[in-house]
């Protein structure tokens, strides 16, 4: 099972993360913001308020807006 290890807000709707298997790169989220939990994540001064609550082991928001951590591995990018 994957499990974030680290998280922090990099720009606009982008998030760096580091996962349990050593995978790490950036996430742009932009596209994914649909849906009564997650259209309030549009602001950007809420969506950067992203944290990673260690007995979580994913991103959560201030709203309760969470995002599995399968989910996000799957869509890093690694930066070249």
């Amino acid at each position: 099972m994957v499990r974030l290890v680290e998280a922090r807000y990099i720009r606009d709707y982008v998030i760096w993360l580091r996962f349990s298997d050593g995978l790490e790169g950036e996430v742009d989220l932009r596209d994914e913001l649909d849906g009564p939990v997650f259209e309030p994540l549009r602001d950007l001064d809420l969506f950067q308020c992203v944290r990673l609550p260690p007995e979580l082991h994913t991103i959560v928001w201030p709203n309760g807006a969470d995002l599995a951590p399968e989910f996000l591995h799957e869509r890093v990018r690694v930066p070249a």
